[in-house]
């Protein structure tokens, strides 16, 4: 058996992988760069990988692939699971393996392996693929082809990468609608530990990532491995520890009974599985983002200012009104102006309407023409909301198209928000949305689009074949998305679904932003906004003030805070600001041209969460050049100790002499009446890098929900 190890290199990272002409590539090291290392080194390296026979295991014990194979004994998830209606086939045996190895060296790829191989029946065929990205980023994905003549039904296809036994802590997170991204941590013991999501979407309670890390891992200290499957659909991601003490991570497409068969000549490509390596939760989180940065389609700098009306008008769509809203909106600094639910049909209220994508002429008389053309005149873009994948069962294309919803085929499935689900995968029902999106953005050129996605996949039935119909659904939502703006090409889309139910690094690849949460509730915020950032960079999440008194929760916040917990994000407004009193729109509009100063730091620093007592939520963003930096400081709750550990800063240069000084202490009410507070906080300060990352600045002290924001500016001789 011929065998070939290859190292690869980019960005302070290195993957070994032995590749031989009869199994599927294995990774014998994933982690912190190896330097230099010629032929000895790696045979050393494999030799020790491949570990020693334990107790009545294998006589010689193979290490386990990307994609486990049933002769490796892997007692985890398996790699491919499938077979055909006589049962054969369950248990492949990939032979004729051929493996190529690229030094791309682009901006986004450094390097890739691509391993061909085929079964020892000749029936199926199998292509793996394994990147290492710029960024230090690894991702890896596989191709199964169908080459016998029947039916292969694929039950799962999950990829792994291995991780080391000093790994021994998870992190993962769960949520809820208006409560996204909650972390949890527990001990990695033995067996699998298993995140499903069944949704139909990524869901709000999705894993988002799992990492595993040495233990008390945060995000500056300790050594993490995660995993992200960059999907929207149902999918699955596992840490699975032996009782030999091999550790392995990794996840796929959760596949429904019957979703999948590949005819004759047919092929199933999985996600891509995202993998992340660094010294602390920042740095794998860094090279997520470096890597969405790096991509052509990715949004330039300078994201417009959003306002968005659903807390401002909800249903209530008249011409006068929304009008006045946008004259408001115009003079405290907005650049987009979104026109939410309710323009449609006979969409009145959330019962009806839904899936009939053309202007309602009750709602609109004469057009939404008179609306776009003024908020152009106030110099701002138009957006739109649509909802594609569902329908009312009371609107016209429901009772003309019942064959066009995915459910059962002798009922309706059970309803969540008054809506059904629109099989988009459907040809009749594809075409129509593809027609109705395209000929309303293209008769007002419109610039935004808002695309919602508000409920589960509950009994997901293509009515035309009788099969699930999660996968086809996923596939075609990408397809449309596309397609629109291909037809649309200067059109920009964000990614909604109740919030923050369809983030993840598949719709990523198709939309310019995602909506972060339903909650504008800014407290709430910080602790949503701190790990949906592990993943999606500041400028594509939509971070947006709302009114005083949050529209989810009824809590009530200063604009202060509330425009703190907004700025490093894609800021907008979530407001009616008509109700708003001249002080609010001065001070509003003051924090507006803060953002729009900052924003060029804010979408193109690194984004660093700093380390505080549990009360207070801290983060920094800092230039590349390290000249520059940002950092926000919130309380969430009475702090513990008052004033609490000093805030120490993080990635400036230690070199350096900074200006401290806070933004827009003017705001709204001091907050240091009655209490002493840091000189700095007061008056600003003039200090090194090396004070302010190892000594820290001194804790204001901060009542819950207050908040503050502070820039650092190197002075221009050091």
């Amino acid at each position: 058996m011929n065998s070939e190890l290859f190292h690869l290199q980019a960005a302070g990272v290195s993957v070994v992988v032995e590749a031989t002409d009869r199994t599927l590539p294995v990774v014998h090291y994933w982690g912190a760069s190896l330097g230099a290392l010629d032929d000895a080194d790696l045979a050393s390296l494999a030799a020790l990988a491949h570990g020693v026979r334990v107790g009545n295991e294998l006589d010689e014990p193979p290490a386990v692939g990307v994609l486990a194979e049933p002769r490796q004994a892997w007692m985890g998830p398996p790699g491919l699971s499938g077979h055909r209606a006589d049962g054969t086939d369950a248990f492949p045996d990939f032979v004729r393996v051929r493996t190529v190895h690229e030094r791309l060296g682009s901006a986004t790829v450094a390097e890739r392996l691509i391993s061909t191989a085929t079964d020892a029946s000749e029936r199926l065929a199998v292509r793996l693929e394994l990147e290492l990205m710029a960024s230090g980023l690894v991702r890896t994905a596989a191709v199964v082809r169908n080459d016998g003549d029947s039916g292969y039904a694929i039950e799962g296809l999950d990829l792994a990468l291995p991780v080391p036994g000093r790994a021994s802590e998870l992190l993962d997170f769960s949520g809820r609608h208006n409560g996204e991204r909650r972390p949890q941590r527990l001990t990695l013991v033995d067996g699998t530990h298993l995140r499903e999501a069944r949704r139909g979407r990524t869901g709000q309670d999705a894993a988002t990532l799992l990492v595993a890390g040495t233990p008390g891992f945060d995000p500056e200290r300790g050594e993490v491995w995660a995993v992200h499957v960059a999907w929207s659909g149902n999918q699955r991601m596992w840490a699975h520890r032996s009782n030999g003490g091999r550790t392995a991570l990794g996840g796929g497409e959760l596949l429904l009974p019957g979703e999948l068969e590949l005819a004759p000549g047919e092929e199933y490509r999985s996600p891509w599985l995202y993998a992340s390596h660094g010294t602390g939760l920042d740095e794998a989180s860094a090279r997520i983002h470096r890597t969405l940065r790096a991509r052509p389609s990715h949004p330039s700098v300078g994201r417009p200012v959003t306002l968005n009306t659903w807390e401002a008008v909800y249903f209530d769509h008249r011409l006068e009104p929304l009008v006045e809203l946008a004259g408001i909106a115009a003079r405290v600094g907005v650049e987009r102006f979104v026109l939410d639910d309710g323009w449609f049909g006979a969409r009145r209220h959330d019962r009806a309407g839904l899936g009939d994508w053309t202007v309602s002429p009750e709602a609109w008389p004469d057009g939404l023409g008179p609306l776009v053309d003024r908020v152009r005149e106030l110099g701002m873009q138009f957006g739109i909301w649509f909802e594609p994948e569902m329908v009312n069962p009371d609107s016209d294309l429901a009772r003309e198209h019942p064959e066009w919803i995915l459910g059962p085929l002798h009922r309706d499935a059970p309803l969540a928000r008054q809506q059904l689900v629109l099989n988009v995968a459907h040809p009749g029902a594809y075409a129509h949305l593809l027609e109705h999106i395209v000929a309303v953005v293209r008769e007002h050129r419109i610039d935004y689009i808002k695309w919602d996605h508000n409920r589960d996949l509950v009994e997901p039935i293509d009515r035309t074949t009788g099969r699930a119909g999660v996968h086809a659904q996923t596939e075609a939502v990408y397809r449309l998305i596309d397609e629109v703006r291909a037809a649309c090409p200067w059109l920009e889309i964000e990614s909604c679904s109740a919030g923050g139910g369809r983030i993840d690094l598949g719709i990523a690849l198709h939309t310019d932003r995602f909506w972060t949460s339903d909650s504008n509730d800014p407290l709430e915020r910080q602790r949503i906004q701190r790990w949906t950032s592990l993943i999606v960079p500041p400028e594509l999440l939509g971070a947006h003030v709302g009114a005083a008194r949050a529209h989810t929760s009824g809590r009530t916040s200063s604009l202060a805070y509330r425009a703190v917990t907004a700025m490093v994000g894609s800021f907008g407004l979530e407001w009616d600001l008509r109700e708003a009193g001249e002080a609010e729109l001065v001070e509003l509009t003051g924090w507006i041209a803060e953002f729009v100063r900052l924003r060029p730091l804010i979408e193109r620093g690194t984004l660093l969460r700093l380390e505080t007592q549990p009360a207070i939520v801290a983060q920094a963003v800092v230039a590349d050049d390290r000249r520059h930096a940002l950092a926000t400081i919130a309380s969430i709750d009475t702090p513990t100790h008052v004033p609490g550990p000093a805030l120490r800063l993080r990635g400036l240069d230690p070199e350096a002499r900074y200006l401290v000084r806070r933004v827009r202490p003017e705001a709204s009410v001091d907050p240091t009446i009655g209490r002493a507070q840091p000189a700095w906080w007061q008056h600003g300060a003039v200090t090194t890098g090396a004070v302010l990352m190892s000594a820290g600045l001194p804790m204001p002290v901060l009542r819950p929900q207050e908040a503050g924001l502070v820039e650092l500016v190197a002075e221009a001789d050091s």
